[in-house]
C-alpha cells in the first residue's frame, strides 16, 4: 500500500454530506457522458453502505492531484472542470466521519489521517492506495458508510437526471423544463444552481455565458438571477414548441390580475410566444382597453370559436404589423374587424322585385324612421339583401348592417313589421351613436329611441277613440292599464331589438 498526501486538513465547514455526495455523482455523470457508457448506478447494500458507480475508464491515483481537467474543459456539456470537486468531497466525508472506499481496475483506495512526510506535527488526509482487488472491474465505484438515505436523496435532487422534471424543448442554449412542483429550478449542465419562486418553467442552461462562468462558485449554489436571466431569455426566444408558447401566452391571461410569471414580464419573450401561438389561427389578441371598447367584436370572436388572449399594450405595440413564425398576419382587433367586414356577401333586391307583402312593409321605412326623428342624413339609402354572410362563414349571422354609407337589411326580416322595424331602428341607433353593439353609447341611443317611440305611441293612443271613450265607458281603463304595463315591460327588456320591435308594433296597433 502506498499513501498519497491529499494535502487537506479541515475545510468546507459549511458543507453537509449531500454536498460531497453531489460531487461524486457529478464526476460519475461526466464520465458517463465522456465515455458513452451506461447509466450510473446508485444503490444500497445490506451492510448499510451506499454505492455510487459509473461504468467508464476507472479512477487512477493521479486523479487525486488538484488541477483543471483539460478533457473536461474542452467539452461544453460536462459538470466538473476545476479539479477540486473530488478532494472537496473527500475532505467533507473525513470531517463528518463517513467512511469512504474506492474501487477501480487500477487500484483500491481507502483514507486516513497521517503525519505529513518529514513534518510529524502536521496531520493531513491521505489516500491509501493498494493494488486492485479485481483487475476486470469496470468503471469506478465509491462505497460510503455512515451517510443516510436522506443525504443520498438530497444529493440526487440537485441533478436534473433525478429531478423528475420533463424536458419540453431543447435549444442551442439549453432546455425548457416542465417543473415538477411549485418552485422552479435553474440547472447548469444538469446541476441545480438556483431556485425561482415565480418562474413558469424550470431551465437547464447548457451554453454558459461569461457572467454565468464568473458567478459559478465552488459550491455551485446561490447563483444570482442577474447571471443567468439573459441565457433563460435566449432559451425562450430560441424555442419553437407550440406547447411552450401556449403555456407562456396562456400566462398572459394573468396580466390583468397582476399574477404574471416573471418570464412574461420580458416583452421580447411575450412577443415571441405570441407569434408562435398565432399560427393556430384560432385566437385573438386584445388589450384590456380593447375588450372594454369593442365588446361587439369580442362577442363575435367568442361566437366564432376564437380564444381571447389578453396582452399588455407594450406587447400589442410590438406585434403591430408583424407576422407569425409561418408568415401569417397577427390576429389582433384590426385584423379581426377587417375579416368581419370582408365576410359579408350581398345580393341586393330592388324594391320592385319584392313580394307585395314585403314591399308593403318596406314602404313603411320612412314612417318607422320618423318614430326616432327620421333617417339620418348620413344614410344614403336603405337596401334589402337576399344574403348577408355565407352560411359556411365562421361569424354569426347578421340581420342588418350599417356600412358607413348605407343600411342593409336581410330580406328575411320583411316577414313582419315588428321584425323589420326592430332591425331598422337598431341600425339607425348605430348611425346616430357611432357606436358598435354592447357599448354604453349604443345603449344610450337605444334608450333615447325608446323614449321617442313611447311619446309618439302615447300621443297616438290619446287620440284614439278608445281613449276618448274613457269619459263615457269605464271599461276602457283596464285596456289602457294593460298598454302601460306593456310599455313598462318593453323598457325593461334587455334585448335592444325586442325593445324597438315592441314600440313599432305598438304604434302599428294604435
Amino acid at each position: 500500500m502506498k499513501k498519497f498526501d491529499l494535502n487537506i486538513d479541515r475545510m468546507l465547514e459549511n458543507w453537509d454530506a449531500f454536498h460531497a455526495i453531489r460531487e461524486i455523482i457529478a464526476n460519475a455523470l461526466d464520465e458517463q457522458i465522456l465515455t458513452g457508457t451506461r447509466e450510473i448506478a446508485i444503490s444500497h447494500d445490506g451492510d448499510g453502505q451506499w454505492h455510487i458507480r459509473d461504468f467508464g475508464r476507472g479512477l487512477r491515483h493521479e486523479h487525486f492531484t488538484m488541477n483543471e481537467n483539460q478533457e473536461k474543459l474542452g467539452h461544453s456539456g460536462l459538470i466538473g472542470k476545476f479539479g477540486v470537486g473530488l478532494k472537496d468531497a473527500l475532505a467533507t466525508f473525513d470531517r463528518l466521519g463517513i467512511e469512504t472506499h474506492i474501487r477501480s481496475k487500477f487500484c483500491d483506495v481507502s483514507f486516513d489521517r497521517s503525519e505529513k512526510h518529514d513534518f510529524s506535527d502536521v496531520v493531513t488526509l491521505h489516500a491509501c492506495i493498494s493494488d486492485p482487488s479485481d483487475q476486470a472491474f469496470v468503471g469506478t465505484e465509491f462505497i460510503l458508510k455512515g451517510c443516510s438515505i436522506e443525504d443520498i436523496e438530497k444529493a440526487k435532487r440537485l441533478f436534473l437526471r433525478f429531478s423528475g422534471e420533463e424536458s419540453l424543448e431543447k435549444t442551442q442554449y439549453g432546455e425548457v423544463l416542465r417543473k415538477a412542483g411549485k418552485v422552479s429550478f435553474i440547472y447548469i449542465n444538469g446541476v441545480r444552481v438556483a431556485e425561482e419562486e415565480n418562474f413558469l418553467f424550470s431551465y437547464n442552461i447548457t451554453s454558459l455565458t461569461a457572467a454565468i462562468k464568473k458567478a459559478l462558485n465552488r459550491e455551485r449554489t446561490n447563483v444570482g438571477r442577474t447571471a443567468y436571466s439573459d441565457r433563460v431569455k435566449s432559451i425562450l426566444l430560441a424555442s419553437s414548441s407550440e406547447e411552450v408558447a401556449k403555456a407562456l401566452v396562456d400566462d398572459l391571461g394573468n396580466f390583468g390580475s397582476g399574477t404574471l410569471h416573471d418570464e412574461m414580464k420580458w416583452t421580447d419573450v411575450s412577443v415571441h410566444a405570441s407569434k408562435i401561438t398565432n399560427t393556430s389561427g384560432n385566437i385573438l389578441f386584445l388589450t384590456d382597453e380593447e375588450i372594454m371598447d369593442a365588446p361587439r367584436f369580442v362577442e363575435e370572436a367568442r361566437a366564432s370559436g376564437r380564444q381571447i388572449i389578453t396582452i399588455p399594450s407594450t406587447v400589442k405595440e410590438r406585434l403591430l404589423g408583424q407576422v407569425d413564425t409561418e408568415g401569417n398576419a397577427i390576429q389582433d382587433l384590426g385584423h379581426f374587424v377587417s375579416e368581419w367586414n370582408d365576410c359579408f356577401e350581398f345580393k341586393f333586391v330592388p324594391p320592385e322585385k319584392l313580394l307585395q307583402t314585403e314591399k308593403s312593409i318596406f314602404d313603411m321605412t320612412g314612417r318607422l324612421a320618423e318614430l326616432v326623428g327620421g333617417i339620418p342624413s348620413r344614410v344614403q339609402s336603405v337596401k334589402v339583401s337576399e344574403t348577408m354572410r355565407p352560411e359556411t362563414g365562421s361569424f354569426s349571422e347578421a340581420c342588418g348592417l350599417w356600412t358607413g354609407t348605407d343600411i342593409i337589411i336581410k330580406r328575411s326580416e320583411l316577414t313582419s313589421i315588428e321584425s323589420y322595424a326592430s332591425v331598422l331602428l337598431h341600425e339607425i341607433a348605430h348611425v346616430r351613436s357611432g357606436e358598435t353593439d354592447i357599448t354604453i353609447g349604443f345603449e344610450r341611443e337605444l334608450t333615447s329611441f325608446l323614449g321617442m317611440v313611447a311619446t309618439k305611441a302615447l300621443r297616438t293612443a290619446s287620440a284614439d277613440t278608445k281613449i276618448v271613450a274613457i269619459s263615457n265607458n269605464d271599461s276602457c281603463i283596464p285596456e289602457i292599464g294593460n298598454t302601460m304595463q306593456q310599455l313598462q315591460t318593453a323598457n325593461s327588456d334587455p334585448t335592444p331589438a325586442k325593445k324597438a320591435g315592441f314600440w313599432a308594433r305598438l304604434l302599428g296597433n294604435t
